[in-house]
């Protein structure tokens, strides 16, 4: 049994009906068949998630609604819930593939509205009057939205070029900006750090209804907000969570920065220049202990703190392997290594 024809395409074939039938016959050729979409009843809405596009088509549609945008009938239904501050937001569309008929222009309209959710004609305010574009557009709230309340966006399909008629589209849909935009609003993962090598810091991720970190490695766990991190480099740690029917997440950065970088060679020849070894990070460090060794793993300079740099004495022109922790009030640090070489 073949598709049933559209409201809008049997309240308008009188205008163009060879052209019609011939630009649904070349549409047909390039998709596949397509079921009457759920959406096109305003009771299932598809809720589009803030920052994340959402595919949608109008091909089959039986809207029978007043139209909020001309010529009406193929209407389909998304809406979205504003965030806890909320502010203007806006709709993108893109990706427009169109029934075509020679000679006539089509294009995507959309209206933004706000209702009391009983999905009757009569409870729907406009809030953002129908606009679209042939092309890839957006439509933004003049005005902000109310906070935390759910508003809903109708899209049609229309040719023009002086006739209007309803089309059937594919297309991209997407909802964004002050008004609804969830991370780093209503959920964060919390502010980057920077550590230590070798410390740990407490993560701070807020607004979430569950938690799910990734990756697990140098964590304390991954479904709690406030994980402890120890990673051995720096890293970029993903939390998501799901709000309603969304799934949102953010991320946070721990830089691993060293605590120490020694030079790794001076000459301690008596020219007054590079005669000892300088490590001038460990000024801020009078707890740090200083070792080395030679390679057969003798050690040969040691020290608490640092104000006698290493000179190296009387030892011949060698590489030399040295270990430092960097202690502060807070306890003993991991260990820092490497290696120096003497040259005379």
């Amino acid at each position: 049994m073949g598709r049933r024809p559209t409201f809008g395409a049997i309240r308008n074939m009188s205008m163009n009906v060879p052209a019609y039938i011939a630009g649904v016959l070349l549409f047909s050729l390039a998709t596949a068949v397509q079921a009457q979409p759920g959406n096109d009843d305003c009771d299932h809405a598809v809720e589009l998630c803030a920052g994340q596009p959402a595919a949608g088509n109008n091909v089959g549609a039986l809207s029978a609604w007043p139209a909020y945008c001309q010529p009406g009938g193929q209407m389909v239904w998304f809406s979205f819930t504003t965030n806890s501050v909320g502010g203007q937001a806006t709709v993108a569309v893109d990706g427009l593939q169109c029934s075509s008929i020679p000679g006539m222009g089509r294009s995507m309209q959309v209206a933004i509205l706000a209702g009391d959710g009983s999905c009757t004609p009569g409870s729907f305010q406009v809030v953002a009057p129908c606009a679209g574009d042939s092309v890839p557009f957006t439509v933004t709230t003049p005005q902000a939205l109310l906070p935390s309340t759910t508003y809903w966006v109708a899209v049609v399909g229309m040719y023009g070029n002086g006739a209007t008629m309803p089309a059937e589209c594919l297309f991209n849909i997407s909802v964004s900006g002050p008004g609804v935009d969830v991370v780093g609003v209503d959920f964060t993962a919390g502010p980057d750090v920077t550590i230590a090598a070798g410390g740990s810091t407490q993560l701070h991720a807020s607004g979430g209804t569950t938690y799910e970190w990734s990756p697990t490695s140098g964590l304390s766990g991954n479904t709690v907000p406030d994980p402890v991190a120890q990673p051995r480099e720096t890293t970029a740690y993903a939390v998501s969570t799901q709000i309603g029917n969304c799934i949102y997440t953010d991320t946070v950065v721990v830089e691993v920065r060293r605590l120490v970088e020694p030079v790794n060679t001076f000459t301690p020849n008596g020219d007054g220049i590079n005669d000892v070894w300088e490590i001038p990070e460990l000024r801020n460090y009078p707890q740090a202990e200083v070792s080395i060794y030679d390679r057969w793993g003798q050690r040969v300079y040691h020290s608490i703190g640092y104000k006698d740099p290493f000179d190296g004495g009387s030892l011949p022109t060698a590489t030399y392997y040295w270990y430092i922790q960097v202690n502060d009030v807070k306890g003993r640090s991991d260990p820092y290594t490497g290696y120096v070489t003497l040259v005379r």
